[in-house]
């Protein structure tokens, strides 16, 4: 096993959007590192390690690379939104339900799993150890205003996998979050969304900072507002 001074941070799918917001900001304060589909920034601040969260073969590569590296806190931020506009009748294809939910679910569930033992490094160490899920409103079985079935319902299984998880972990000293980052103006959230990229982020990283065991499992919204399940 591989001796690092300091527990880093892990962001997926950091190469745009959130994640890559995310990834600056964690990168400024200590070690980060950022997965992505090849081929990988050249120049950056964070560490970049190659992964395709639809590849299970990539998360046995990711969990060598980490060789039990301490990890304070993964960030499980890679997702997809391909149902927009489908539609009710003669829409949402099989390969579109299988593609969204190996993304957003197994992918997020795949990444907890390879990257467990760094995380109990972390614990081992005496730091922290964070997991965080982002989900989305979309996800809250409350709130049902229909249409984009898919990637509603792989958002509420990715909240109902952070809180079996949280009950999971917690005896392990891990602590686990659910959040909704806001309706963001990314080219997922698209140009009419209401906040920017930086907001969501400055907001989830103040989340992140507050997360511990006593307040795991919990469904926040990106300014710490608990949102409905």
């Amino acid at each position: 096993m591989a001796r690092h001074a300091a527990p880093a941070a892990l962001v997926t799918g950091a190469r745009r959007g959130i994640g890559a917001a995310l990834l600056e900001r964690l990168a400024a304060r200590g070690p980060a590192i950022g997965t992505a589909r090849p081929p990988l920034p050249a120049e950056s601040p964070a560490e970049w390690l190659p992964l395709d969260v639809t590849v299970p073969a990539d998360f046995d590569a990711l969990g060598r690379a980490l060789d039990e590296r301490p990890l304070s806190l993964v960030v499980c931020n890679a997702g997809i939104y391909p149902d927009k506009g489908e539609s009710l009748a003669d829409g949402y294809p099989p390969a579109m339900w299988a593609a969204t939910f190996a993304t957003n679910v197994t992918g997020a569930f795949l990444t907890v799993q390879a990257a467990l033992p760094s995380l109990q490094a972390a614990v081992a160490a005496r730091a922290p150890a964070r997991i965080a899920i982002l989900a989305s409103q979309m996800g809250s079985t409350e709130r049902a205003p229909g249409a984009s079935y898919i990637y509603r319902a792989s958002k509420a299984a990715a909240v109902n996998l952070g809180r079996n998880l949280a009950t999971d972990l917690a005896g392990l000293g891990i602590a686990v979050g659910i959040y909704h980052p806001g309706w963001v103006r990314t080219a997922m959230g698209g140009t009419d969304a209401e906040i920017p990229v930086e907001e969501a982020a400055d907001g989830l990283m103040d989340r992140f900072d507050t997360l511990t065991v006593e307040t795991t499992g919990r469904f926040l919204t990106w300014d710490g507002r608990a949102h409905p399940y």
